[in-house]
């Protein structure tokens, strides 16, 4: 069962596979990436149906790559939460 596609962006290992662990077990296909740069990457080969985006992240913090998103017309539309 597969209830869509979630991009988890966190610095944290420890944070990215609990969530990723829970996402899992509701049917969420989950993409992972470690800070802004490489979360912009992952967007680009795959847009994703949600982003779980920490604030605070070396390179590109969590509001640049907000902003990123939202002023892109193809990922626009999706939608992002800040995990804090």
């Amino acid at each position: 069962m597969n209830n869509g596609t979630i991009l988890i962006v966190d610095d944290s290992e420890n944070i990215r596979s609990v969530l990723q662990l829970n996402f899992e077990y509701l049917g969420y296909e989950v993409l992972c990436a470690r800070d802004g740069e490489e979360a912009l990457r992952v967007i680009a080969d795959r847009i994703p149906n949600v982003v779980v985006l920490d604030v605070m992240m070396p390179r590109q913090n969590g509001f640049q790559v907000c902003r990123r998103i939202k002023s892109d017309p193809k990922t626009a539309h999706v939608p992002v939460i800040f995990l804090s």
